[in-house]
């Protein structure tokens, strides 16, 4: 369907992105320099809070309210208090609305580094490179925030102002639980879509798989290494723990021939341990071993069921293998506990967004699936709103040496600018 903006206003806006794109690496630097790992994310908080005032949106922060959370479906199971973060809302409101809403989302929360005499630059120094800003955070997703509130600058910067609602969201756990989204949800937040720009290299996500994520603490028999056969490592018992979750994830995956797209992903359960730590003494048979990871499933799948049968394997292990039969594995779960989502084709929403992706590309938006925990899902699956995962192409997101492309960041920003003016109207100032 074409676009109802003019050529015209099209172009005005493309050159307003253009124009401000030097002050949008800057603002991303400057977003990226503040680091924000789980529960640190205050600083780049009130730096996204400050951008947003001094653009005159109706801003609003607040802390996650865990006891409250608990209680709504979109929660999933947090291992901190939230206690010194929170997240940020900024609200634009039309005197007279006529279009239709949006909710603009992102998440400023970002993973460990790893050892940073690995990285090429300093993780947090939001290095520039030709084509290439490095940074922890700078592709996932720091550059889509970006994306998020520079395109709309650009809506206002060539005479326009959007004739529907708009909602800027800054939110925070993303990474582990999705509890940042979730608090949003829980406060009201709703639109008649969503768009959110992790990064998919320029394609919009039409799927993604559900996510549990867990703990397990195995124990062993502490012995003295000069008697080894009178103990049992926690260690290797660990191992032979994840050796068995190794065959429920081949189970699981050996179901994608059930699930259009999914099929033609290799891994899509993708079972992933993350952390472990385990013994006291290094001339200790070790007595306790931990191990955290995550493990995904279908759309359509119910996290309940999955994990029952998370559970179920657990507690057989004592019987696949007689070494596990002083193991006592103990379960936690840790993190998001979410289904997965189908974006269903032809809705109103894509179709606005595969418009204005063509404005700027002059290419067809490909649609690709996820197999892994995504924010939109929360407002699919519990808010029953058409959410788009859209964002720029990036490198090594989660590894050593991350970076977003700049070229595709300035593409991506215009394709934001294009569907905002589009989904929500626009009118001269």
């Amino acid at each position: 369907m074409p676009s109802s903006l003019s050529n015209d206003a099209i172009e005005a806006i493309k050159l307003a992105v253009d124009a401000n794109f030097e002050k949008q690496i800057a603002f991303l630097q400057e977003i990226v320099r503040a680091p924000s790992l789980r529960s640190e994310e205050a600083g780049v908080q009130r730096a996204v809070a400050e951008a947003l005032g001094k653009r005159g949106y109706e801003v609003e922060t607040y802390p996650l309210d865990v006891d409250a959370l608990k209680n709504h479906l979109a929660y999933s199971p947090a291992t901190i208090d939230y206690a010194d973060t929170f997240n940020v809302s900024g609200r634009k409101r039309p005197q007279a609305a006529s279009g239709r809403s949006l909710i603009l989302n992102a998440h400023v929360d970002v993973v460990p580094t790893a050892d940073p005499a690995y990285w090429t630059h300093a993780p947090f120094a939001a290095v520039r490179e030709g084509d290439w800003l490095f940074g922890r955070g700078a592709g996932d997703m720091k550059a889509g925030l970006a994306a998020n509130l520079f395109a709309v600058d650009a809506i206002e910067a060539a005479g326009f102002e959007l004739q529907g609602p708009l909602e800027f969201q800054s939110v925070i756990d993303e990474e582990v639980t999705g509890n940042g989204t979730a608090a949003a949800i829980l406060r009201g937040a709703t639109a008649d879509a969503v768009l959110i720009p992790e990064p998919t290299d320029e394609d919009v996500v039409c799927a993604n798989s559900g996510v549990i994520k867990f703990r397990i603490t195995v124990q062993g028999v502490s012995a003295h290494p000069r008697e080894p056969d009178s103990g049992l490592s926690a260690i290797e018992a660990a191992f032979l723990v994840i050796n068995e979750l190794k065959v429920l994830e081949a189970r699981w995956n050996a179901e994608k021939i059930e699930h259009a797209g999914f099929d033609r992903l290799a891994n899509p359960a993708s079972l992933n341990i993350g952390t472990i730590q385990g013994g006291e003494w290094p001339a200790s048979i070790p007595f306790e071993c931990t191990f955290e990871g995550r493990i995904g499933f279908y759309p359509g799948d119910e996290p309940a069921e999955r994990m029952a049968s998370f559970e179920k394997t657990l507690q057989e292990l004592g019987s696949l293998d007689p070494r596990l039969s002083k193991a006592n594995p103990r379960l936690q779960w840790i993190g998001t506990c979410q289904a997965g989502y189908r974006l269903e084709p032809g809705t109103d929403a894509e179709t606005a967004l595969a418009s204005a992706h063509r404005s700027v590309t002059g290419r067809s938006l490909n649609r690709s699936i996820m197999a892994c925990y995504l924010d939109a899902a929360l407002y699919m699956n519990h808010c029953e709103i058409p959410s788009l995962t859209y964002g720029p192409l990036t490198k090594n997101i989660h590894g050593i040496d991350e970076c977003v492309n700049l070229p595709s960041l300035k593409r991506v920003t215009q394709t934001i600018a294009l569907f905002a003016a589009e989904w929500c109207g626009i009118s001269p100032k």
